[in-house]
């Protein structure tokens, strides 16, 4: 059994849009830059971790036989 992007019959970007309209009215429209602005931060940061980490593998993985 995989996963499913529907829930309850509705499409998983309609949900996403209700709840995005909800905290909108719920928190006000102010708040909504300060959050993007930190998940901007977090998915840059998770990006370049992840390129770091991938140069790193590169590195080791000359060519050369694995030790035995």
């Amino acid at each position: 059994m995989g996963y499913d992007a529907r829930m309850f019959g509705v499409d998983l970007v309609v949900v996403l849009v209700v709840v995005l309209v909800v905290v909108l009215v719920w928190r006000g429209p102010r708040i909504l830059p300060k959050w993007g602005a930190t998940l901007g931060r977090g998915v840059k940061a998770t990006r370049k971790e992840a390129a770091e980490l991938r140069d790193e593998i590169r590195k080791r993985d000359d060519g050369s036989p694995p030790p035995a």
